[in-house]
């Protein structure tokens, strides 16, 4: 499984450890990612997905996923995401 955080796209970041005698080796800082099941007000149901600490954090701050899905580009989400957020939108238009 990728160490890629599913709402997003935060990645791993490559730099080096440097030793108090200045050598260096590499190093990868993995994103924090949380298995966590989301509400979806809209569909009604929870979704399980693979999120990073501050991915969640952000989520909490718009509204809900739902909200966020909305305000986020397609480009960062994942494939199952884009999906997800295609069917809210569906839905959030068969209901207006």
């Amino acid at each position: 499984m990728s160490r890629i955080c599913e709402l997003t796209g935060k990645t791993r970041l490559v730099g080096n450890n440097v030793s108090h005698a200045k050598n260096r080796t590499k190093k990868t800082f993995l994103p924090n990612l949380q298995n966590v099941t989301l509400l979806s007000d809209t569909l009604g149901k929870g979704v399980k997905l693979r999120v990073s600490t501050h991915g969640l954090r952000s989520v909490e701050h718009v509204g809900g996923l739902d909200n966020w899905l909305l305000k986020t580009k397609d480009d960062k989400l994942s494939l199952r995401v884009k999906r997800l957020k295609k069917e809210i939108v569906k839905k959030q238009v068969a209901t207006a």
